[in-house]
């Protein structure tokens, strides 16, 4: 993965064949232009099939050929997810495949007439264009047991959001039917709670229960925290409920079902949590990244899913680019702007190292130094949330050199490598 435009423009020679390809669900359109930027044919239309991608792949090869020109590189705009079948089918027969950012499509399509106009031609070629101007980046396409981490934590986030959807109904359930149930157990995925929801105790079913009864009922599913006192709490919410009293009978079968939903997408996340945690084994330096004290396996999976194979960065700073925490200066003349984070990486990468860095900084010694220092230096203190963007883009420093050379995590060489924290520990 190139770092720097210079050295991917020193990619573009007199030998270089540029492709450029506008992504559409069912068919796709190339344009191929030399170093120059000259046109070199006419647009080639392919269907997203077997047949039109080999056809595509013939139809770069007899150009490559015809113009002598065997350094082939094949750009493409993301579009949704449709450019990784045609991403991946390219890879495994050795073509370079790039990608450019869709907002710079957007803002090249008038250089060459001044229209705003979008066809699939002409997005071909500014696609081409761009990548001839060095303004693209290399994908990273997973393999192996990191394309498992990438597609198993879409799973995990398509079965999380099942979940939310479901904690949100049942809440919307229980305000119309029992809301004084939520009082009396401020979690209803608690055991107990659980357990009366999957039995349909609504409130008239409480109210023409023995407290005894309800208690033994309560002990097969959990035999602690919850006690008579509670049982006597739970009577009395069911007596002056306000809930609704018509269509019960289809309301305990919304309930049932709800909490059957809740169990099994519980018990399939579990499952998928253990799973992925067996892969950690397999990626170099995953295990000394979970020794860290506040980080866990899944935040660690998480990173690997997002970020694929280490050896394929130069520097951390690639990584800190695709999780979007490059800072963005807003500087002109005198008029100096805040400088923020430029958010154009990737987003649940971002989420996850950010959501890491926050109990990093209460339980880990050598990060709570570290924020406490961003927070309360003499020049420039940061705010919190500045400061755990700090502690994220820190976080990848030091996951880049664990996943690189496989050693050991240092509190001590951490705080040592930042000079001021280090003079501090010195004068105490």
């Amino acid at each position: 993965m190139d770092f720097t435009q210079n050295k991917r423009l020193m990619q573009i020679t007199e030998n270089t064949l540029i492709i450029g390809v506008d992504i559409a669900k069912h068919k796709h359109v190339a344009r191929a232009i030399d170093d120059r930027g000259i046109d070199l044919t006419k647009r080639f239309v392919f269907h997203n099939t077997l047949e039109g991608f080999n056809g595509f792949v013939q139809w770069i090869e007899s150009l490559s050929h015809e113009l002598n020109r065997s350094n082939i590189l094949v750009g493409m705009e993301p579009t949704g997810h449709y450019w990784l079948n045609l991403a991946y089918f390219l890879k495994e027969r050795g073509l370079k495949t790039v990608v450019v950012n869709p907002m710079k499509v957007k803002r090249s399509k008038e250089m060459d007439d001044d229209t705003p106009t979008k066809n699939d031609t002409k997005d071909a070629k500014v696609i081409a264009q761009i990548v001839r101007d060095g303004r693209y980046h290399e994908p990273t396409l997973p393999e192996d047991v990191y394309a498992e981490l990438r597609e198993g934590m879409k799973l995990h986030d398509i079965i999380q959001e099942d979940l939310n959807s479901i904690q949100a109904q049942m809440h919307n359930l229980l305000d119309r039917y029992f809301p004084e149930f939520l009082q009396v157990f401020k979690d209803w995925t608690g055991k107990a709670a659980l357990h009366l929801l999957k039995q349909g105790f609504f409130p008239h079913e409480i109210r023409n229960t023995s407290e005894e009864e309800l208690l033994t009922e309560i002990k097969t599913a959990t035999k602690r925290a919850v006690g008579l006192k509670r049982v006597r709490e739970l009577k009395q919410a069911a007596e002056m409920t306000v809930g609704i009293q018509f269509g019960l009978k289809m309301a305990k079968e919304e309930l049932r079902y709800l909490v059957d939903q809740y169990i099994h997408l519980q018990q399939r996340l579990n499952t998928l949590e253990e799973s992925l945690e067996a892969f950690v084994e397999y990626i170099p330096g995953a295990s000394e990244m979970v020794a860290i004290k506040g980080v866990s396996s899944m935040t660690v999976i998480a990173f690997f899913a997002e970020v694929g194979d280490l050896s394929n960065y130069q520097d951390p700073r690639q990584i800190i680019k695709l999780a979007g925490l490059n800072l963005s200066m807003n500087q002109s003349g005198k008029h100096s702007g805040q400088t923020k984070i430029s958010k154009r990486g990737r987003k649940r990468l971002r989420s996850v190292l950010y959501q890491v860095a926050i109990p990093l900084s209460y339980h880990n010694q050598a990060f709570k130094q570290l924020h406490e220092y961003y927070r309360h230096r003499p020049n420039n203190p940061l705010t919190g949330k500045q400061s755990f963007i700090a502690l994220s883009r820190k976080l990848i420093k030091i996951f880049f050199v664990l996943g690189t050379r496989q050693c050991s995590f240092s509190e001590t060489k951490m705080l040592a490598d930042t000079p001021i924290i280090a003079k501090i520990q010195e004068a105490a």
